[in-house]
């Protein structure tokens, strides 16, 4: 019916005038939108930073006209600034950052879903989104759980960006360059989950032979087999944004490996190993996290460089250790920003790079 037919935005800002009055006469400007300098009160919103903020569509309420709605063209505007002004914020927390970024995207994909736009363009907005949020979520590090931001909430935004983009792939034929790459942080992100692999082994062969693809899926078999030295070897190869979607699940992999070794190694008397050589098989960032690992999961030190399996002495209580990923993950951003890995071409996603290698 004609009268249904979802309308095409037209707000040529990140945020609408509207909500910007609304919000400041409510005083619910967030930290980061307010104009630099002001000292007044209430808060005045600066419009070249202030970013429509997620409203949950309550039942029977009028959708918003299209004065409301950003085009997609003002949403990837919108996820470039998130990712190159907001994400890369020194004067805040993280958890503040990945709060304020993950609320906004969210907004980001409500709007496009309630416009008309075509498969291509809102396949490229979803990507760039989905990409920025697993990136802030990856550099929260291992405290987050004691700061503002929810770790369960994110981790729903983030498979709620895994849903809108898959979704989108269904609905057309593309072109969709940069597919097979997020089909593979989908993977990457799912580890271990058979749900994710039987969606991804229903992809066709031509998209499933891709790189990046091939990767993720030849990661989630070391996963699967529990093959420590392969999965670890494939995850220092990673380039940024996949070792950001896999980092959650690093921490299992460490202890389920170190779990195998203390079996096979475990005696009487105990049994030294280097720790350098946990530092190598797990990839950790140094000496330093390997005697943390250790004493998280009641393993005696011998010294300050070996490791002693004691039979009996294994244990393993609460989440393991997240450790702070910088061989796997942070060094491999490089010289580039947040914005330029976000909006990079498919073909700087499929494989090793050189600045990636740690």
């Amino acid at each position: 019916m004609p009268g249904s037919e979802l309308p095409v935005g037209t707000c040529p800002e990140m945020c609408p005038a509207a909500e910007r009055a609304r919000r400041e006469k409510e005083c619910r400007l967030h930290r980061f939108e307010v104009a630099p300098g002001y000292g007044g009160d209430p808060p005045r919103a600066d419009p070249q930073r202030a970013v429509k903020e997620y409203s949950r569509p309550a039942a029977g309420k009028a959708r918003p006209p299209a004065s409301q709605l950003r085009p997609p063209s003002v949403l990837l505007a919108t996820v470039r600034y998130l990712a190159g002004e907001v994400a890369e914020r020194e004067d805040a927390s993280r958890a503040e950052v990945a709060t304020f970024v993950a609320d906004r995207l969210r907004a980001v994909r409500l709007d496009l879903a309630l416009q008309r736009a075509g498969d291509s363009e809102a396949a490229v907005v979803l990507e760039a989104a989905l990409a920025v949020l697993l990136a802030v979520v990856a550099r929260l590090g291992p405290d987050a759980a004691r700061g503002p931001a929810d770790p369960v909430l994110l981790q729903a935004q983030v498979q709620e960006g895994f849903g809108s983009l898959r979704r989108c792939y269904a609905q057309g034929a593309g072109p969709h360059p940069r597919q097979a790459a997020f089909q593979g942080l989908f993977l990457l992100y799912n580890l271990g989950s058979v749900e994710a692999l039987h969606e991804v082994m229903q992809l066709p062969a031509a998209l499933r032979s891709c790189p990046a693809l091939r990767m993720a899926l030849a990661v989630d078999a070391a996963f699967r087999e529990g093959n420590a030295a392969r999965l670890f070897r494939l995850l220092r190869t990673l380039p940024y944004l996949q070792s950001c979607a896999v980092q959650c699940h690093v921490g299992h992999a460490r202890r389920r490996a170190l779990a195998r070794l203390a079996r096979a190694l475990s005696t009487p008397k105990g049994q030294p190993l280097p720790l350098g050589f946990m530092v190598h098989l797990l990839a950790l960032d140094g000496r330093e996290e390997a005697r943390d690992l250790c004493r998280a999961h009641g393993l005696p030190l011998d010294g300050q460089e070996r490791v002693v399996f004691l039979r009996g002495r294994y244990t393993e209580e609460g989440l393991p250790p997240a450790g702070t990923c910088e061989v796997l993950v942070g060094s491999k951003l490089g010289e580039r920003t947040l914005e330029e890995v976000v909006m990079a071409e498919e073909e700087d996603e499929g494989g090793d790079r050189s600045k990636s290698r740690a």
